[in-house]
């Protein structure tokens, strides 16, 4: 019976679904104001359209120091764009950045291979991807900001009701044991 309950238990822990109720949970326990929060979520979504793979997170931690936003939530909200996403976001950054541009879909990279042509169609192919990935972020971001600001504020006003009710609820029997020891002490005088 034990054995089953620890392989339950071990499956359990490496599901998608409990993975991301537990991502989502330690978000949510993340310190700070609701507004910093969600605001550094929103910069991490943004910078991770941005074609900057390897620097997004020294580069969102940055500005949201400087912004004095939430660092950490920044650095979470960046792992948007890993390595399973990351093909579907730069292609499609790509796309609506080329569409924006008017150039070719998909570029002829391997027709000439000469240095000078390799550079040009590098340099539309980020230039497409950067603007995509703004256009991309802008309203990611704007999303990304209500949700999280919805999520962790309502945490923080439910945990200040708990919170609350627990204080009201030891302030009780502190009274109901004064006045329990307030009448031992009156039966004792009349004594």
């Amino acid at each position: 019976m034990g054995r089953i309950r620890i392989k339950k238990q071990r499956e359990k822990r490496w599901s998608l679904n409990y993975s991301f109720k537990r991502a989502y949970g330690r978000f949510l326990k993340i310190r700070g104001s609701p507004r910093e929060i969600a605001l550094g979520f929103a910069l991490g979504l943004f910078i991770g359209m941005t074609p900057t793979i390897g620097f997004q997170m020294p580069i969102a931690v940055f500005f949201a120091a400087l912004f004095k936003w939430n660092k950490i939530s920044a650095a979470v909200a960046v792992w948007i764009t890993n390595p399973l996403t990351a093909p579907f976001i730069y292609s499609f950054s790509y796309f609506v950045g080329a569409k924006m541009f008017g150039f070719k879909i998909a570029p002829k990279l391997l027709t000439g291979l000469d240095l000078p042509t390799l550079k040009e169609a590098g340099a539309k192919i980020l230039l497409a991807t950067t603007v995509g990935g703004v256009i991309v972020g802008v309203p990611l971001a704007l999303l990304g900001y209500y949700l999280a600001f919805s999520a962790v504020h309502g945490y923080q006003t439910k945990l200040k009701h708990r919170v609350a009710a627990k204080k009201e609820k030891i302030a009780e029997k502190i009274k109901r044991r004064k006045g329990h020891q307030s009448k031992k002490k009156k039966r004792r005088q009349k004594k």
